[in-house]
């Protein structure tokens, strides 16, 4: 087994001869929280796209969990444990926030569990549904109809579902996105405690958050690979301090 759980070769992706990806190697460590950081247009959201196969790369490689899986279909993929958590965010507004994490569970034994088996393998379902919200801290909230939960709380509806998959590997864009500080640093925590037993590749713009808990950074600039390391290394990198000129984030961080 391969210490590391995601590595791609010259990945590389062009739209109409203009590389928006190119030439990408990562290589993400079984159990490490790893980030892919980079001024906006960098290329992260197409590396993000690349991996969970929504788009096909123009060339490269992708091995996940020991497997080629460049040319693998979405759904192989994200069967294989490698799950993104947009790609089943709070999908439906209307129904409660324990429905919707049921609806994550259901989906992982498959479809043919349906409507017709007993109520009995229903609360099956509603205990595990149960241990997963405590697990984000959601449970005064199970009742709650999705839509109405205040705006940090989604994100972590949003990481229990994926959480109901149980993925080997979760990617997760942007997590914090659009928060204040009291639900950054919750998010934050929910994050540390839920990469206990899986990696987790995030692209994040907040540089204080990545700072707090990530084991490797690798930054993007222009859809190349500008540095690698951890925290600390990446940002006394003259270039990536270069990189990041004009764009104020790395002195906020410092700060």
């Amino acid at each position: 087994m391969s210490e590391f759980i995601l590595e791609t070769n010259g990945l590389t992706k062009e739209f109409k001869g203009f590389a928006a990806v190119s030439d990408v190697d990562l290589k993400v460590k079984r159990g490490h929280i790893h980030a892919l950081i980079g001024p906006n247009g960098a290329g992260k959201t197409t590396v993000f796209n690349l991996l969970t196969k929504f788009l096909p790369p123009t060339s490269g490689k992708i091995r996940f969990d020991g497997k080629d899986i460049t040319h693998e279909a979405p759904a192989v993929t994200a069967r294989r444990g490698m799950v993104r958590s947009f790609q089943i965010s709070a999908t439906f507004p209307h129904l409660t926030v324990m429905e919707n994490v049921r609806i994550g569970l259901q989906r992982k034994l498959g479809t043919e569990f349906h409507f017709w088996r007993s109520e009995k393998s229903l609360d099956v379902l509603n205990d595990q549904a149960m241990a997963l919200l405590e697990s984000v801290d959601l449970t005064q909230f199970a009742d709650t109809v999705t839509a109405e939960m205040p705006y940090g709380r989604k994100r972590a509806l949003e990481i229990a579902t994926t959480l109901a998959l149980d993925p080997k590997m979760m990617l997760l864009d942007e997590p914090t996105q659009g928060m204040g500080n009291e639900d950054i640093s919750r998010v934050v925590e929910l994050i540390r405690k839920v990469s206990a037993n899986r990696s987790i590749l995030m692209v994040e713009h907040n540089l204080s958050v990545v700072a707090n808990l990530c084991d490797r950074i690798t930054v993007l600039t222009r859809g190349s690979v500008l540095a690698e390391g951890t925290y600390d290394e990446v940002s006394k990198n003259p270039s990536v301090l270069e990189a990041y000129v004009g764009s104020d984030d790395m002195n906020d961080a410092h700060h």
